[in-house]
């Protein structure tokens, strides 16, 4: 049994993870037929709880509870009573009170997950929080690199870019590590959190020797609302040195793949060619997001349990 609620790849063990990559797998083959939907969710609400702007995780997850027929209720902060200085756990709570199946949160602070996930009975599915983890972005990219590979274990994982302040680095990390994977870091020694080391990973501030024999690159964006020019000189230094080019992959496996969360900054962490073609699957993680938010919905909100009652689940994730 997987836990309660979705909060971190930390939380999960290598059989959780495994098993929602199978079920995302069975959610990929619905994807392919010409009517794109089930009746597994039927009569279940799913509420998405965005605080903070998203395309990609806010469209899956949407895209994801319809096809599987659940009724889906995307709450918009700024038009509601946080507007009239309601607090955000009495906001859950009054959503709670409607019994929905299954919330998803995304939110800038770390943390705010789990704390809504400790006063709601519903399940509730981490859409990213903070500098801490994003869950589901991690289950797609190791989706992505399992179909592409035909296995995780075994296989070297770069990633590049502002470890520092990326949720996407910290639930990879986790989840390469948990699968078998070895991980490499490439970053500017300011991007590279002191300790990471302790998480099993090697850190390099040589992108070539980050990028020998790696089977897997995975660039991440530079997150300029948080830098003001604190971790870099400059943009144009960042691309020159960790930004991504056909050139600087030769040093990587003849077989790489590259990929990026998004959303991309051309010509800074990847080269406009690298952007749009293979060995790119950029695009393949964009759709393995709707297949792999189907698996999370129907492993989480299709429990049957009683709604307020988070001990019939066996207690919080």
């Amino acid at each position: 049994m997987i836990g309660r609620d979705l909060l971190g790849i930390e939380d999960l063990d290598r059989e959780d993870i495994v098993r929602i990559l199978d079920t995302a797998e069975h959610m990929v083959e619905i994807g392919e037929r010409e009517v794109k939907k089930v009746p597994t969710l039927r009569g279940r609400t799913v509420v998405n709880l965005f605080f903070e702007a998203s395309t990609r995780t806010r469209a899956s997850f949407e895209i994801a509870g319809k096809r599987l027929s659940a009724d889906v209720i995307n709450f918009t902060p700024s038009a509601s009573s946080l507007k009239k200085s309601e607090s955000i756990l009495d906001t859950a709570r009054t959503l709670d009170a409607m019994d929905p199946d299954a919330v998803v949160v995304r939110h800038s602070v770390a943390g705010v997950p789990r704390r809504i996930a400790d006063v709601l009975g519903a399940p509730v599915i981490n859409a990213g929080d903070g500098a801490h983890e994003h869950p589901t972005q991690a289950l797609l990219d190791a989706l992505t690199v399992r179909q592409q590979k035909g296995r995780v274990e075994g296989l070297t994982v770069t990633i590049i870019g502002d470890i520092l302040h990326s949720r996407v680095a910290r639930s990879n990390i986790y989840a390469f590590r948990k699968l078998g994977a070895e991980v490499r870091l490439a970053a500017p020694p300011p991007m590279i959190p002191a300790g990471v080391e302790c998480l099993g990973v090697k850190a390099y501030t040589s992108l070539r020797e980050a990028l020998d024999g790696a089977d897997v690159v995975m660039a991440l964006r530079i997150q300029n609302e948080r830098l003001g020019g604190a971790y870099v000189p400059s943009i144009r230094e960042y691309s020159a040195t960790f930004g991504l080019d056909r050139a600087k992959l030769d040093f990587a496996k003849d077989d790489v793949i590259v990929m990026h969360p998004g959303p991309v900054n051309r010509g800074v962490e990847l080269s406009h060619d690298l952007a749009d073609h293979r060995p790119s699957v950029i695009l393949d993680q964009v759709r393995n997001g709707v297949a792999l938010r189907m698996a999370v919905l129907y492993l989480f909100a299709g429990r049957a349990t009683t709604p307020g009652s988070r001990e019939v689940a066996g207690g919080a994730g």
